[in-house]
């Protein structure tokens, strides 16, 4: 009978503590441990050394354990100690392990009583210990001192809390005898759980006449799991270099010939506290290992795919590099495709990428630019009436000059070069970022990464100049010739029918632009202040409604003489903005003379100002009033306009038609045909390839890291599975009448002068003395524990602590 197999399961989560630790990998699994919580000079220190039989942990004023320490304890025939940041390294001689934490605490927090919630982990061998996994926690303290943060109270219960609160965690709360046990910052801390320990230390330095009778007996306090007292060395003794086995011996008389505890000597001092740890932490183990079963074989299966392919793995195998380029290089073609064709398997929900960001720049930022680029209306008639006038020279020409139309037509034409070269740099920025994108799996070979996006970018960059050449052609060949035989060219008796453009509006006025959502900026707070509406553009009309089911119209703005300004953005506003304003100095939208809408993105608001001008809203422009000229030279100019207007249209569609295919030819495709074709023969010329597969030092680590984890969770669950059935634990304490809860439940006393003792024999009045406990016909302020064969009511907000 016994627990024999469960006392193997000790070591089993020292190891799993170790690897976990020590690789740095995030296993989600709370280890079941035992974390000592106590205020300073609360006798910690001792406790743990008189476990362990050595002195070895660091001693002083103020805080001096300023970082975890995960206490290891092994059962051994030699005695020894090693720490996990100093593998291979054992130590024999306990003063150089107190010298190492004291350097591996300084290493971390410095030298300025600064405190670090990342642990250190010791392991000590020895044939004088039990199996036990312990944890030492900073001090409570109060004041802060030397260069210690303000906050520091805070930060060590922060610290104290992420421990403790955990369910596979024991909490071992240390409390000293001659202090007032209402005011221990342990149990305020940790008396509400249920899987509390109490160690009471210092009964030899308690004052003549009182003992810790009641509450060693579990009667004045009650805490699930009972108290244990101990009699640890005192300063004198650790300062004599007293013997730990001496002092142990000691605490054995102390406890025999007391006339205050001899009657429970045998479940006394720090043997009989190594026995019940072990013991409760073995069978905390157990109440815990469904649960931890659970999480171990989560953590195996996200693990053995990955295992799998590294089992048996040989670095420098020539034959396993060269399958492996070749299935990286495979890997990334297929890889860039599906980015830029589209797939299922690699969809970005954030934002757009690949082809689809470069289907926008053809079909809506391509076709903005062009449009951003044709010339304000009233500046184009004026270098029309130029032209018109300089072509006359000194004459006065009695009919419109075609050199007039032409040279106008050419200026427009001109200026389509800049937006086609802005589309061709978008597209090339988006094929090499597509390109990194990509190469994000070749992280685990750095040369190899690098060689590729180094030999594909240059390809990239190679395409750009040939792109952008063809793409100068495209102008220049629209420049060569102007067609004005075009069966969409409206000509010269068209142009002079002024319904033309009416016509035209008309029959688009049905046709819808846009639809979506937008803020209104400027409604005045007594009315609402800013809101959304669903906004629906069309050729004609731009509308808003309460809904995008467009059932509830609010308003509808003819577009007639608007035009859209910038709007600078608001130092308290996350959205960004343009304004609509009508040219004629009327009201747009009730009383105000211009509508502010809103978008969440700049890019957005790109997109609505490329469909209004779609619908003939355009930018505004400054531009010179005082220019005029006479009806015969009105009449010339508007004709003019609208051939410009008319063919430019047909250079605009041709150019929008030409430059996605253009692009898609020389670049797209092509680098689509490189990387299929070429780019495997170009890494071999590039160099060794040996160099190339060279692995990451990163990716060693974790190869090395997930076969270290996956064999230790294998060896837990193996283990696990024949202790759960072959293990009989002893079952936890009943429950205890809670001082809080009222029922005869004894209060923590109170001497005459108001302050409370660990005395027999003494019964305090229920409401005496400042911060006594709740009477007994009402809870506590954390709530009662219920008496329940499970566990206590736990209370809503734990780190409260208890008010004593």
């Amino acid at each position: 009978m016994g627990n024999r197999g469960m006392e193997d399961l000790i070591p089993l989560v020292n190891k799993l503590q170790d690897a976990f630790s020590g690789i740095g990998q995030s296993c989600n699994l709370d280890l079941p441990q035992i974390a000592v919580v106590g205020g300073q000079s609360a006798g910690k220190s001792s406790v743990l050394e008189n476990f362990v039989g050595r002195d070895f942990l660091p001693r002083g004023s103020g805080i001096v354990t300023r970082r975890p320490l995960v206490l290891q304890l092994i059962s051994a025939n030699a005695e020894w100690a090693e720490f996990l940041h100093c593998k291979g390294k054992k130590f024999t001689d306990f003063d150089e392990v107190r010298q190492e934490i004291e350097a591996e605490t300084d290493r971390i927090t410095g030298a300025n009583k600064g405190i670090s919630p990342v642990p250190i982990n010791l392991r000590v061998y020895s044939p004088h210990v039990l199996n036990l996994t312990l944890i030492d926690l900073p001090g409570i303290t109060k004041v802060p001192v030397g260069d210690q943060p303000a906050d520091i109270e805070q930060q060590i219960r922060d610290m104290i809390m992420q421990f403790i609160c955990r369910e596979s965690c024991l909490i071992l709360a240390v409390t000293p005898a001659n202090s007032d046990l209402a005011n221990s910052d342990a149990l305020k801390l940790s008396a509400w759980n249920v899987r509390t320990i109490g160690v009471i230390t210092k009964l030899d330095l308690m004052d003549e006449g009182t003992d810790a009778r009641e509450v060693l007996e579990n009667k004045l306090l009650p805490l699930r799991r009972g108290y244990i007292g101990v009699v640890n060395r005192s300063q004198k003794d650790i300062d004599g270099k007293k013997d730990i086995k001496m002092a142990m011996a000691a605490e054995r008389k102390f406890f025999l010939t007391h006339p205050a505890y001899r009657h429970m000597a045998e479940k006394m001092g720090t043997p009989c506290l190594q026995k019940v740890l072990n013991q409760q932490l073995t069978n905390h183990i157990r109440d815990t290992l469904p649960a931890f079963r659970s999480k171990l074989q989560t953590q195996l299966l996200s693990l053995d795919k990955e295992a799998e392919e590294y089992r048996g793995y040989r670095p420098d195998d020539p034959g396993r590099k060269t399958k492996q380029l070749l299935q990286m290089v495979q890997q990334f073609s297929v890889d860039f495709e599906k980015r830029i064709e589209g797939s299922g398997d690699q969809v970005d929900t954030v934002e757009l990428s690949g082809g689809a960001k470069i289907n926008r720049i053809f079909h809506e930022r391509f076709p903005f630019e062009l449009v951003k680029m044709e010339c304000d209306d009233k500046e184009m008639r004026r270098e029309i009436s130029y032209a018109i006038k300089n072509i006359h020279g000194i004459r006065t020409g009695l009919f419109t000059p075609d050199m007039a139309f032409e040279a106008i037509v050419k200026k427009q034409i001109v200026k389509i070069k800049e937006p086609c070269i802005k589309c061709v740099d978008m597209v090339i920025q988006e094929l090499i970022n597509t390109v990194r994108q990509c190469t994000n799996k070749l992280d685990c070979f750095p040369r190899l990464r690098e060689e590729t996006e180094r030999i594909v970018t240059s390809h990239i960059r190679d395409r750009e100049s040939r792109a952008k050449d063809q793409v100068l052609l495209l102008i220049d060949v629209q420049l060569s010739y102007i067609n004005t035989n075009h069966e969409d060219f409206i000509g010269f008796a068209n142009a002079q029918q002024s319904s033309k453009q009416s016509n035209k509006q008309s029959s688009a006025a049905s046709q819808v632009i846009r639809k979506g959502w937008l803020t209104i900026n400027n409604i005045s707070i007594i009315k609402g202040g800013a809101k959304e509406y669903w906004f629906v553009l069309t050729a004609e009309s731009l509308s808003w409604f309460k809904d995008d089911e467009e059932k509830e119209k609010k308003y509808m703005l003819p577009l007639d003489n608007l035009k859209v300004r910038d709007v600078e953005k608001g130092f308290m506003s996350s959205k960004h903005a343009f304004a609509i304003f009508n040219t004629e100095q009327r009201n747009v939208y009730k009383d105000n003379r211009f509508l502010e809408l809103a978008c969440d993105t700049q890019d957005e608001v790109d997109s609505w100002r490329a469909s209004l001008l779609r619908a003939g809203v355009y930018p505004e422009r400054s531009s010179n009033d005082n220019f005029s000229m006479d009806p015969q030279l009105e009449r010339k100019v508007e004709t003019i306009r609208n051939l410009v207007d008319s063919y430019m249209a047909i250079v605009n569609k041709c150019i929008r038609d030409l430059m996605p295919k253009t692009i898609m030819h020389l670049m797209i495709s092509n680098v689509k045909d490189f990387i299929n074709a070429e780019l495997l023969a170009q890494l071999y010329s590039a160099g060794d390839q040996g160099a190339l597969m060279d692995e990451s030092q990163e990716q060693v680590q974790r190869r090395d890291e997930v076969l270290r984890t996956h064999q230790s969770l294998k060896e837990a669950l193996a283990i696990i599975g024949d202790i759960s059935t072959t293990t009989i634990s002893t079952p936890m304490p009943p429950p205890v009448n809670d001082w809080r809860s009222g029922g005869g439940n004894r209060s923590p006393p109170t001497s005459p002068t108001g302050s409370r003792r660990m005395s027999s024999g003494q019964r305090p009045s229920p409401g005496g003395g400042r911060g006594a406990p709740p009477p007994p016909n009402r809870p506590g302020p954390l709530g009662p524990f219920n008496n329940s064969a499970d566990s206590p009511q736990v209370p809503s907000r734990p780190n409260r602590g208890i008010l004593l």
